[in-house]
């Protein structure tokens, strides 16, 4: 089993008017970690959109904030896979401050779709394979 680790700093852009993390942008810097995942599997995401026969739009993400995060703070993003089903799977992604302590964690669920139809369609066996060594032991 594989982790993605992806190092993140803090913004000034990336805050609100109080000076800590604004809550979408949580969803912004685990969506980075995904897209690197993706990349390190092989499925760029702009050549999948181009040419590719499926793609994979996130249809559920949940997020909880542990700790507040400010402009400067370096964080690191893990990603792993938690499910893989038939259609779908699911990645859980852990929010680290620069000790190791968790500051925020989420889960985004998957379903894989025909890139022309837009219908559901069965996980591509490569993707599958590919996931697997992201996925976290049972």
């Amino acid at each position: 089993m594989a982790t993605l680790k992806k190092k993140i700093t803090v913004r000034l852009h990336h805050t609100d008017a109080a000076g800590i993390l604004f809550f979408a942008n949580q969803f912004i810097f685990i969506h980075d970690a995904y897209e690197e995942l993706l990349r390190q599997l092989g499925f760029s995401i702009a050549a999948t959109l181009r040419d590719g026969s499926f793609v994979v739009p996130i249809v559920h993400a949940e997020s909880q904030y542990l700790k507040p995060l400010t402009v400067g703070d370096e964080i690191t993003v893990t990603v792993q896979v938690a499910k893989i089903g038939e259609t779908s799977f699911v990645l859980e992604y852990e929010l680290l401050g620069a000790n190791g302590e968790p500051v925020g964690k989420a889960k985004t669920v998957h379903v894989a779709v025909g890139r022309q139809t837009q219908d559901k369609i069965a996980l591509p066996e490569e993707l599958e394979r590919a996931l697997k060594a992201f996925q976290l032991a049972p």
